[in-house]
């Protein structure tokens, strides 16, 4: 990354200059060549019964393989006595396009607060305490293309409105969040479920699409290891679109991992899920599994291997399902210490890549074509840190 000292005359939303303030811009631009087998012609939706169409094999350029392509700038002042200002901007964009991702100028994170020797409170849009502190224990580190991260950490992952606190103390971090109105808004995924989301913030329904949650990790030598809970409640809508009430979705995690020297590192880990409709009735209840490692074969090589299984025990009433399962490897060569050549490949059972399906969720666009049950995913590409 690039440090880039600013007087005022040459930001205009920077205060004064100072000799301890700084603000760095940063970013990453990924793009990658990729082969998709069994791609759905279609997104479903309920005008065509959730039907991906027939579909077939798909070549194409997409942008964030092993990491989403983002900029960014991150602000910090010295208060004096070890405290600090601190903020963070990022935009996501797709780099095969220049589009803008998620819909906003800042869509990735958009946050202010305060740095001291307390921890740090941070104000603004932010990652869910639940997908913060696992992310050291995914061993593709949340790898955009072919990670299910959606279905491990729900489609609440970032939150607007979110009030946040970090602190470490020596080997322990704690972490804990709440959202006063989420800012997610999604279409039901299957026959029978109803839209979830909204802003938020609704005079007179304070616990309307609020979120909260907490985690802690310990890490000392080569062992390190995590717990967290979310819960998010969301505005359920029938398919009319009439807010019927209050849903609650709640997911847990635990994460280990040790590390072999220098050269090797292992982690798996288990989420429980479960999400309630406004009356207490059942959604989804799954329990989700994931394991792998990194394997450093030279100073420039490094190589991933990670499996994922969800048990969807309950779907809308529907116990008999088949399990998405999936596995995924990475081969990373770097060039220097910010440009990188990867391939990123993965396999998966009864759902698309990311387990994109009508069971879980359909984060990425990996529709799976009608009638099949397997999906195969390969990418070359090139990645650029600066």
């Amino acid at each position: 990354m690039k440090r880039f000292l600013f007087a005022t005359a040459a930001v205009g939303f920077i205060g004064s200059a100072h000799a301890q303030s700084s603000v760095t811009l940063y970013g990453v631009a990924d793009a990658n060549i990729e082969y998709v087998s069994h791609l759905g012609s279609q997104p479903p939706t309920p005008a065509n019964g959730f039907n991906a169409g027939q579909g077939g094999n798909t070549y194409r350029l997409t942008s964030g393989g092993l990491s989403s392509s983002r900029w960014g700038l991150r602000g910090v002042e010295d208060l004096g006595s070890g405290t600090k200002a601190v903020y963070v901007l990022e935009s996501g964009f797709s780099i095969d396009n220049g589009v803008q991702s998620q819909g906003r100028l800042f869509g990735r994170q958009a946050y202010v607060g305060i740095d001291s020797r307390y921890g740090q409170v941070l104000l603004g849009r932010q990652y869910t305490s639940l997908f913060h502190i696992m992310a050291n224990y995914s061993p593709s580190a949340y790898a955009v293309q072919y990670e299910p991260v959606v279905a491990f950490a729900g489609a609440n992952l970032r939150e607007d409105n979110t009030a946040k606190y970090i602190g470490n103390f020596g080997p322990v971090t704690t972490i804990a969040h709440w959202s006063f109105g989420t800012g997610v808004a999604l279409p039901g995924t299957s026959s029978g479920a109803p839209s979830v989301g909204g802003n938020g913030e609704v005079p007179g329904q304070f616990r309307r699409d609020s979120a909260y949650g907490f985690g802690m990790e310990y890490a000392a030598g080569a062992f390190g290891a995590a717990v967290a809970y979310d819960q998010y409640n969301p505005s359920l809508s029938s398919a009319a679109g009439a807010f019927v009430g209050t849903g609650s979705f709640k997911k847990a995690a635990i994460g280990a991992s040790y590390t072999f020297g220098t050269l090797a590192k292992v982690m798996g880990g288990y989420r429980w899920g479960q999400n309630k409709a406004q009356d207490g009735s059942l959604i989804v209840r799954d329990d989700y599994f994931w394991v792998g490692g990194n394997y450093q074969v030279t100073p420039a090589l490094g190589l991933t291997l990670e499996y994922n299984y969800d048990n969807v025990k309950n779907l809308l009433g529907q116990t008999h399902l088949a399990n998405p399962w999936q596995v995924s490897f990475i081969a990373d060569y770097s060039l220097s210490k910010r440009t990188d050549l990867y391939l990123t490949t993965a396999f998966s059972k009864n759902a698309g890549l990311n387990f994109d399906t009508s069971a879980i969720s359909f984060a990425n666009g990996y529709f799976l074509a009608s009638g099949q049950s397997t999906m195969l995913g390969a990418a070359v590409g090139i990645r650029h840190k600066f």
